[in-house]
């Protein structure tokens, strides 16, 4: 279970990564929306990966960590507001430059300048 788990995170930090790299803005506010859930799921594994873990206090069961789980829902609440805000952002820089690219510019003309 650890394996997978391992690999998960890793294909979506590496997935994240590449799209946040991108040139156009819709690829990295995916990206980054990607990274966050990595974030979220490295979080989760901090506190163990237990399958018969209990989380009422009194049972025979060993406890599971509370503490993990408080700090994923902090990550979720803000990766949420981040995105939000990226979208407002991104929303605003295309009706302001007319374009959707990162730096302001088409490719084309970008080749041009330099």
């Amino acid at each position: 279970m650890e394996l997978i788990y391992s690999i998960c995170t890793g294909v979506l930090t590496a997935s994240g990564i590449f799209l946040a790299l991108r040139g156009r803005t819709f690829p990295v506010v995916v990206g980054l929306t990607l990274l966050t859930y990595a974030v979220n799921l490295f979080l989760f594994s901090m506190g163990g990966l237990h399958t018969a873990a209990s989380t009422i206090v009194g049972t025979d069961m060993p406890m599971a960590d509370p503490l993990p789980q408080a700090l994923v829902l902090t990550a979720i609440v803000i990766g949420f507001a981040m995105t939000a805000f990226v979208v407002i952002l991104a929303m605003r820089a295309r009706g302001d430059l007319g374009s959707d690219h990162v730096d302001g510019q088409r490719r084309e003309e970008s080749r041009e300048a330099s």
